[in-house]
């Protein structure tokens, strides 16, 4: 079968209080870099394992290596920076910083790439790998946070971010990739109003960016190889089982959402904040949605039945064959990690194969 799998997944997973603690030690100093990849790699080594015997066919490494699902690999991009997150941020403590444009964007050299052959040598099934979208680096501090003098037209950034990602891509794929994710939270948060505004103050017009992201997302992946299957994640935040935005999907945004050449769409369908189904209804021939269903945000275990009533809602705008099932994030977007425990996150991953087989058979 062709990823997305009918039993899915995001990517992150929590990480182990072995894995925290040696993250800790590093920092501080006290751990080499050398002796925490030996802690790294037993950690991710173990979850694959655990994914395989769940009868995942996705494995991921769970993010086990980065702090944060986007800014390990931005900061790596030339002309990216780390700085302090301004404007609207998550209601929590140790917020994490943003992405800011400070000289031309490029990538010169392979990112992650070592991540992921450690991850292919480990499992015997599909290894997944997930990235920010180009659109990330954008979307956070927006216009106000990519330099003026660098690129006084922002053309010439898309132009350079989306050449930068295809670099990227190319180096994954020789190294084996053929199942990616681009994650990109854009689409979601413009559905809420209050984000929109905080768009308006950061200098864009919101009304303009989801084709903007949709195209980046397609130069970046222009040309890609046949046999490279890729997908896209949208959601409204994921912070310490926080969230950012709330809203449904707007047809408007949804409309130029679909319009990435990507093969399926990971969307979140957890709470009410999610609004319902009818938007699918645009979905292209041919492509697939993975239905974010499962919560990450609690260890509140889905019933089967419910589950099944929410595919079968879903199946009146989509053809069942069309559709996944998956948790509506990760489990650990930072490396805080989700407010729930090793047990349960298992639990909810075992309880979407489940599913899957008896819905999809």
């Amino acid at each position: 079968m062709i990823a997305p799998f009918h039993a899915d997944q995001v990517g992150s997973l929590l990480r182990p209080t072995e894995l925290r603690e040696a993250r800790a030690r590093a920092k501080a100093g006290a751990l080499s870099a050398e002796q925490l990849r030996t802690v790294e790699n037993r950690a991710i080594e173990r979850a694959v394992r655990k994914q395989e015997e769940i009868g995942l066919q996705a494995i991921t490494d769970g993010e086990f290596r980065r702090d944060f699902w986007h800014l390990d690999f931005l900061k790596q991009l030339e002309g990216i920076e780390l700085v302090r997150a301004a404007g609207l941020t998550f209601d929590a403590d140790d917020v994490p910083p943003m992405a800011s444009v400070a000289g031309k964007v490029a990538c010169s050299r392979p990112i992650m790439v070592d991540h992921f052959t450690y991850l292919k040598s480990v499992t015997r099934r599909t290894p997944k790998f997930t990235l920010p979208s180009p659109g990330t680096a954008h979307m956070r501090g927006g216009r106000n946070a990519i330099s003026r003098a660098v690129y006084p037209d922002l053309d010439e950034f898309w132009a350079d971010i989306s050449a930068a990602y295809r670099q990227a891509i190319r180096h994954l794929y020789d190294a084996g990739c053929r199942y990616l994710q681009l994650d990109d939270v854009g689409f979601s948060y413009l559905c809420d109003e209050k984000v929109r505004e905080n768009f308006r103050r950061n200098g864009d017009d919101p009304a303009t960016l989801a084709p903007v992201y949709a195209k980046a997302i397609n130069q970046a992946l222009r040309d890609r190889p046949r046999d490279l299957a890729v997908t896209m994640h949208t959601c409204r935040g994921n912070f310490r089982s926080t969230w950012f935005a709330a809203g449904g999907y707007q047809d408007d945004v949804v409309a130029a959402m679909f319009t990435a050449d990507v093969d399926g769409f990971f969307m979140e369908y957890d709470s009410e904040r999610a609004g319902g189904f009818g938007p699918l209804r645009q979905l292209p021939r041919g492509k697939k949605v993975v239905l974010g269903l499962v919560t990450t945000k609690s260890g509140v275990l889905e019933p089967k039945d419910a589950l099944k009533r929410r595919i079968d809602e879903a199946a009146k705008h989509v053809a069942l064959e069309n559709l996944c099932l998956s948790p509506q994030c990760g489990f650990s977007s930072t490396h805080h990690g989700n407010l729930l425990t090793e047990e349960e996150q298992w639990a909810k991953l075992a309880r979407i194969v489940e599913v899957a087989a008896e819905v999809w058979h």
